[in-house]
């Protein structure tokens, strides 16, 4: 062949009118009519059909239309922000109840402290109240002995001095009721028989 391009473009022409077929790996010459006047010797070839292609952002890859197609770093940021959103939360969470069992122990021994000093101020009330009576008792006593022996004059201050002792007295102190029985109405009589005289 002494220019193979040559014999390409005649098999290619002869194969676009049609006039030669490849059969079981050769070509087979089917119309031997040589090209009329006028006739191109070669055939162009047809344009080939181009694929739309996808109309795509220049920068991001974001599509033309403005939405913006989630990607793998997107995913992977936002569960990063969101690990790290409740971690902060969870801290805060434990600080609150850090605070809220600090602050129940904290109640819990004041209310104890409260509790204990209402049965102290209980007890002193009750022996308040107890050497109250005794003295009430002891005072009534005092004045029914005086009346019983017809003691008219006004009490002295010696018999003053008696009472006060009396109603100072502790409540664990039994006896004294007798003794200040014996003393200020025998200082009364004395001082009623005396003015008698």
């Amino acid at each position: 062949m002494p220019n193979p391009l040559a014999v390409a473009r005649a098999v290619r022409a002869l194969a676009a009118r049609r006039r030669l077929e490849v059969q079981d790996g050769k070509y087979r010459l089917l119309d031997a009519r040589p090209l009329e006047r006028g006739e191109p010797e070669s055939v162009p070839r047809a344009p080939r059909k181009r694929k739309p292609r996808k109309r795509v952002a220049a920068k991001g890859g974001e599509p033309a239309g403005g939405e913006r197609r989630s990607t793998y770093a997107d995913l992977g940021r936002s569960i990063v922000e969101r690990i790290i959103e409740l971690g902060r939360e969870s801290g805060e969470s434990v600080a609150a109840a850090e605070h809220l069992r600090r602050e129940a122990k904290e109640n819990k021994a004041t209310r104890i402290e409260a509790e204990t000093r209402a049965g102290r101020l209980f007890d002193r009330v009750k022996e308040l109240e107890t050497k109250l009576e005794m003295a009430e008792a002891n005072l009534r006593t005092v004045l029914a002995a005086a009346r019983g022996r017809g003691a008219t004059a006004a009490p002295t201050d010696t018999e003053m001095e008696a009472l006060l002792r009396i109603l100072k007295t502790p409540s664990e102190t039994g006896p004294v009721e007798a003794a200040p029985a014996d003393g200020a109405p025998e200082d009364g009589a004395r001082t009623g028989g005396a003015a008698a005289e």
